[in-house]
């Protein structure tokens, strides 16, 4: 891979990152949190100043920002949300994938009005 093939790719990522950072209104700060990295390398990662992002790096971000690295990588353009996580069950039985599907759409209606 040439040098100017890196520097596009690159660019995908950055732009992929910065991108889905925003659609889930997560700061630098929040998302460097949830990735376990200071905020500053975070800038870097996403701005393209560090050039070397280390995969285990990628992994950790696409995770935090409920993408797969596939995507982040520009191999698919294909968002896939992960599943939300139901803390409390009120009677002990499991809901159906109607019910997780319609907890989503809540869980995302409630998100746009916290915009």
């Amino acid at each position: 891979m040439s040098e100017k093939e890196i520097s596009e790719k690159m660019q995908d990522i950055m732009s992929r990152m910065k991108k889905r950072r925003e659609e889930l209104d997560m700061s630098y700060q929040t998302l460097s949190d949830k990735v376990g990295i200071s905020k500053s390398t975070l800038q870097r990662y996403e701005t393209g100043y560090i050039k070397n992002m280390p995969v285990d790096k990628l992994e950790d971000i696409a995770n935090a920002l409920q993408v797969s690295p596939a995507y982040l990588m520009g191999w698919t353009n294909e968002v896939v949300d992960q599943p939300i996580t139901i803390a409390a069950h009120f009677d002990g039985t499991e809901y159906t994938e109607e019910q997780l599907d319609r907890i989503k759409e809540f869980a995302k209606f409630i998100k746009q009005e916290n915009k």
